[in-house]
Formats: C-alpha cells, sequence, structure tokens
C-alpha cells in the first residue's frame, strides 16, 4: 500500500446536532478544545435569516430560506471568536478529492459541503436535490471515507465514488467540492463580544435589508403572496408551492420552528453570559413565534392533504405568516435597542 493510500483516522469525536452547519461548526470547534453549545455556535453564527426569492427555483419550485448562505454560520463564529479558517471550492473532481486526502494525511478534520440526493446512509425518504448539507471527514479506511455527519447518531462511511459525487451534486446551489477547516486557535477569545456581534447581525438581517424579500418583510411579502395563490396558480400548483414552504420549514436544515427554538436556546445562555435578563423574555417570545411556525405547518399539511377545516385555508395560513412577522419584528426591534456592551 502506497503513502497516499494509507488508512488514515482521526481522533475525531462525533456529536450528533439538530442542524447540519451548527453541528459541523460546534464539532470542529470541540476538537480544537472551543466547547460551545449548538444553540451558542447558531447565535454567534447569526443563523436565523429568512428570504423568500420566487425567481430562484428548487424542483422547480421558489426557493424559500431560514438560513444565511451555506458556510456563513461557520465562517461568522470563527472570525467572531479570532480562529483562522480555510475555505476551498474546485472545479476539478481529482483535484477535490487530492486537497481532501491531504489535509487527512495533515491530521486535520475537514468541512465538506455536499448534496443530500445520492448520500447512500440517508433513508431514501429523506433524499431530495439539497446541495447546502455539512459533514466533516476525520478520515479513510479501507478505500471508503469516515464521516461524521451531524444529524446521525453514529458516523457513517462513504466510498470515494460515493463521496465525490456528492461533493459535485448538480442543480442548484452546486457545492463545487467546497472544503473548510479549522487551521489555527488563539490563546483566548472575548465570548460577550461575539455574542453581542452575533445579535446585532440578526437584528440587522431580520430588519434592515432593504429588499422585502429578506427578514420580516420577506415573512409579509410571502403572506402577501400565498393568499393569492389558489386563485393564480390552481389548486394542485397552489399545493405544490404550499408544500415546499412546510418542506423548507420543517424537513430541510431545520427550518423555521426548529431554528426559532435553537435561537430561544441561544437567547437563554446569552442572558447568563452577559448577566442580561431581559434576554430571558426574548427568549420565551421567540419560543412562542416558533410554536406559531409549528402551528403554520400543520394548518398548511392539512390543506396540502385536503383535509383542512372549514376555517383553515390559504388565507388564515397567510395570516399566521402575518402574526409572526409582527412578533418577530418586535422581538428583534427590542434586541436591537438593548443595550448589550
Amino acid at each position: 500500500m502506497t503513502e497516499k493510500n494509507k488508512d488514515i483516522i482521526i481522533d475525531f469525536k462525533h456529536h450528533q446536532a439538530a442542524h447540519c452547519e451548527n453541528g459541523a461548526a460546534s464539532n470542529l470547534l470541540k476538537h480544537h478544545n472551543i466547547h460551545l453549545s449548538e444553540p451558542m455556535v447558531f447565535g454567534i453564527g447569526s443563523g436565523l435569516f429568512f428570504s423568500y426569492m420566487p425567481f430562484i427555483k428548487l424542483n422547480y419550485l421558489p426557493v424559500i430560506s431560514f438560513r444565511p448562505l451555506p458556510g456563513m454560520i461557520f465562517k461568522r463564529i470563527t472570525r467572531r471568536l479570532g480562529i483562522k479558517i480555510t475555505r476551498e471550492r474546485f472545479n476539478d473532481q481529482a483535484k477535490s478529492m487530492e486537497r481532501l486526502d491531504e489535509s487527512l494525511r495533515n491530521g486535520i478534520p475537514t468541512g465538506c459541503l455536499v448534496g443530500v440526493y445520492h448520500l447512500t446512509y440517508f433513508p431514501a425518504p429523506y433524499r431530495f436535490h439539497f446541495n447546502a448539507h455539512n459533514i466533516i471527514v476525520y478520515g479513510r479506511q479501507n478505500g471508503s471515507y469516515l464521516i461524521s455527519d451531524p444529524i446521525m447518531e453514529t458516523p457513517v462511511s462513504l466510498t470515494k465514488e460515493e463521496l465525490m459525487r456528492v461533493r459535485f451534486a448538480k442543480g442548484t446551489y452546486p457545492p463545487k467540492g467546497r472544503l473548510y477547516y479549522i487551521e489555527g486557535v488563539p490563546d483566548s477569545y472575548n465570548l460577550k463580544e461575539a455574542i453581542i456581534k452575533g445579535i446585532h447581525n440578526t437584528c440587522k438581517d431580520m430588519l434592515e435589508i432593504p429588499v422585502p424579500l429578506f427578514g420580516v418583510k420577506g415573512i409579509r411579502y410571502l403572506s402577501k403572496r400565498m393568499k393569492r395563490w389558489p386563485k393564480r396558480l390552481g389548486k394542485k400548483k397552489a399545493s405544490l408551492y404550499l408544500g415546499q414552504v412546510v418542506r423548507m420549514l420543517e424537513e430541510i436544515g431545520t427550518g423555521g420552528a426548529g431554528f426559532r427554538f435553537i435561537y430561544a436556546a441561544f437567547l437563554q445562555e446569552a442572558s447568563k453570559v452577559l448577566n442580561r435578563d431581559e434576554l430571558m423574555q426574548a427568549s420565551r417570545e421567540m419560543t412562542e413565534a416558533g410554536d406559531r411556525w409549528r402551528e403554520f405547518a400543520v394548518i398548511s399539511g392539512r390543506i396540502i392533504k385536503d383535509r383542512a377545516g372549514s376555517e383553515e385555508s390559504y388565507e388564515s395560513a397567510s395570516n399566521i405568516l402575518l402574526e409572526i412577522a409582527d412578533r418577530e419584528e418586535k422581538i428583534f426591534k427590542f434586541l436591537k435597542k438593548l443595550p448589550l456592551n
């Protein structure tokens, strides 16, 4: 066996998480003895977001996202903690695998962005065309790569061909072999300052982007469009559009309700670190917003399956979104004005 083909097993601890990028970032940080919870990673990384972009299609349906662009959470938290990282993408598949192997030989667990559809260890019902999933490769054994997928209970593996295929998945936002890893960590970091920057960034994203497709403006925009879907699109297509919202909300990358609960947990932790009881109240209100997102998903599911009650309609679902937008606008305006420094 040549040096390049030797087995490599990095001493890496797998921890399951609710969301892939949070989990990947948290696990990579833990490997470097920075022990932050998933909610803390999510909050400092300003992971809470909303966008509705009807001009971009995923599976021929408008894109709705409850997260910033893939890689932003990792980029933001490492920058705010003063951690040096490497991020690369490739056009050549062979070179991308050579670069990954080099990283592993240097003892570096390496994050990769992949498509979900061809992940062989995923149950068939959970495979769909989504190219923003994060995994960590921490070794190679018997010709297969050792994978820490944060949403899986235990580590898994992929053959070289399987890993190459998901790293170069086709479709909306192709991953193009993206990889990332931590180069080095500082002797100390300012957690309070990182938390404050994370909160301020999230407030800006949810309140201040002028284009009405993002943040609370985007939630209101989606609500207004949703009311018109049955007449404008017809029953069948309207159902597909609503199904896309629920899929992005409940199935892809944790989504709306789950992210609100994670952010609420972050605000709880932040209240203790910053010694600000007001953040506990904001945490409770964010949990209530998450509950309303979940209620919206339940009602929408009944509409899609044609089992809706007399008061459950596209209009009533749309009205819940308007209420959620009002709730979240209130929360983020409160956080924006709160003197945290």
